[in-house]
């Protein structure tokens, strides 16, 4: 049991806005069997994740890392940009 404590789930994602301050909005995309077809089907969903030096831009793959609450909506923090936008 205390091998799972202190694991925290990460994503990657491509940030879709960076307008607010220290806050920035990524799309984070998997795939998903579908049950009866056996077809795979993108399923995507937004995040709000906190970007303490305003370094992303609109476009860049960014890993998000889980943490405690930041504010109403904010459960993610900016652990490192992978690739910055062209």
């Amino acid at each position: 049991m205390n091998e799972e404590r202190g694991k925290r789930r990460q994503l990657v994602g491509t940030v879709l806005s960076n307008k607010m301050d220290k806050t920035v909005t990524v799309r984070v995309e998997r795939l998903v069997s579908h049950s009866v077809y056996q077809k795979y089907v993108r399923r995507r969903a937004n995040f709000a994740a906190h970007d303490e030096q305003n370094t992303c831009g609109i476009g860049d793959q960014v890993l998000i890392t889980e943490s405690r609450p930041l504010s109403k909506r904010k459960r993610w923090r900016v652990s490192r940009i992978i690739e910055k936008a062209v």
